[in-house]
This record gives C-alpha cells, structure tokens and sequence, in this order.
C-alpha cells in the first residue's frame, strides 16, 4: 500500500507487476474501492505493471467535502500517473471508473493507449435519479440503500451461492464516506460525455453483463456505437461488477483487447 498527497488530498494506490512492463491502471466504481479487481489482477501481474486506486471519497483515500466532478477524478488520476512518473497506460474503467476513463481519454489522449470500458456509458441515468440518490445518502447514509445496490451489482444466482461473500462487498459499500459517495453521484449526475465520444481515437472496448441493473447492457452498447471502431462484448450471467462475479471471462477479454491494441 501507498498514499501520495495528489490535488491537495491523499490517495491510496498500489503499483504491483513488473517496472518496465506497459502500465494497466484499474479504475474503480462507484461505492467501491480497488480490492475488487483482485481476481483479475493476477492474469496480467507477469507481464504489466498495474496501477490500483482509490479514487477521491472512496476506500483509505481522502475524502474532501462534495460535490465532485468527473474532471475532478480525472485530474487526480493525472496527478497520480505524474506522481508515479507514468507518461502512458490503458485504462480499465468500471462504471464511473469507465466515465473517468472516457474523460481522460478525450482530456489527455497522448497518455492513453487502450480503454476497456466495463459497465458504463457515456451518459448514466438522469439527473433526477442522481438527485434521489444524494438526498437519500445525505438522509440516511448508504446502509438504507445498500440492499437494492446489491441487487444491481449482482446476479441472483450470485447473490444465493456466495452469500458470505456479497456480505463482505456490502460491508465496503457501506463503509464508504456517505459524502464521498454522495461527491461521486453528483460527478455522474452531471457528467455527459456524449458530445466528445466521437473523438476518442483510442482502441475501446466496452464489456457490458448481461444481467446488470446499474448499466444495462443496451446502455452500454449505445456508448460503444459512438466511439469509433469501438469493439461491444457481453458476459453472460453477470450484473454490474464483473470484476467480481466473472473475474477469468473479464480477464481474458480485456487480456485479447490488450493484443489487439499491440500491449501483449
């Protein structure tokens, strides 16, 4: 574990492979923190050197006061590549992690060789749902709310065969700074990055589950039909964090996603 002090707060990341391999950075969702990708890390630590963070709000990093923007996360992923003395990398965005991924892709293009964009849009939702959502944390926190998140982030089956399991995820969900969450809401909730989907000119690929209640896999092909030459995938028997649920079917798309894009 490490922290660096990164746009006048601190963030916590962890650097693991290989310090001449090309860069992967992981980029978490939204109430979360970076220990979801443990399952797929391991399918590229031999060959990469991988970036995991907490983004502002979220896990051991700091959590300033909201609202937040989506430039916001996207200036502290700069700062933190600067800081790691990291000029280029793919991205591996899950959900607003995939919005922070579009952004930095259009904002600074030269540090970006590949995305893969799991579970995201370049719009998601409306700003009435964010508005509900926030005053809801605001209110009451996150534990009132945590159940239906569960229900988005997992399948059912999922959900009955590994119930200890998403009894440990629920307890990171809810253990997140409700205004750090809230922050992050407020970034989605004003965040459409539509208009600039035309211009990312890197190899994308966007990975939807088939069964995902946050972004559903219509959503996501919507935003893969902006980007250009941007590659849809469908992972069966998956909700909103694949990471977690088909961690080998994810590895091994963003892995072929990787040589195509001349990584591997």
């Amino acid at each position: 574990m490490a922290f660096a002090r990164i746009n006048g707060i601190v963030l916590h990341h962890q650097v693991v492979g290989p310090t001449d391999g090309p860069v992967l950075v992981f980029i978490n969702s939204l109430g979360s923190d970076f220990r979801i990708w443990q399952e797929v890390v391991p399918a590229f630590a031999d060959r990469f050197r991988i970036v995991l963070y907490d983004k502002r709000g979220h896990g051991l990093s700091d959590a300033p006061s909201a609202p937040y923007t989506i430039d916001d996360h996207t200036a502290d992923l700069v700062g933190l590549l600067d800081h790691l003395k990291i000029e280029r990398a793919a991205l591996v965005g899950l959900s607003v992690g995939g919005m922070i991924a579009q952004r930095m892709a259009v904002r600074a293009p030269e540090r970006v060789q590949a995305l893969t964009l799991c579970c995201t849009a370049a719009k998601i939702g409306t700003p009435e749902l964010w508005a509900e959502r926030i005053a809801g944390v605001e209110n009451g926190g996150i534990e009132p709310l945590a159940d239906n998140v569960l229900q988005r982030w997992f399948t059912p089956l999922f959900r009955e065969t590994h119930a200890d399991e998403v009894a440990g995820w629920r307890n990171m969900l809810v253990r997140t700074p409700a205004h750090g969450y809230a922050g992050t809401c407020a970034a989605i909730r004003d965040s459409d990055l539509r208009p600039d989907a035309g211009r990312i000119a890197i190899p994308t690929l966007c990975v939807a589950g088939d069964q995902d209640g946050s972004t559903p896999a219509d959503v996501v092909k919507g935003t893969a039909d902006l980007i250009p030459g941007a590659r849809f995938a469908l992972i069966d028997g998956a909700g909103h964090i694949p990471c977690v649920e088909k961690p080998a079917v994810l590895s091994t798309l963003i892995k072929e996603h990787l040589q195509e894009a001349g990584l591997v």
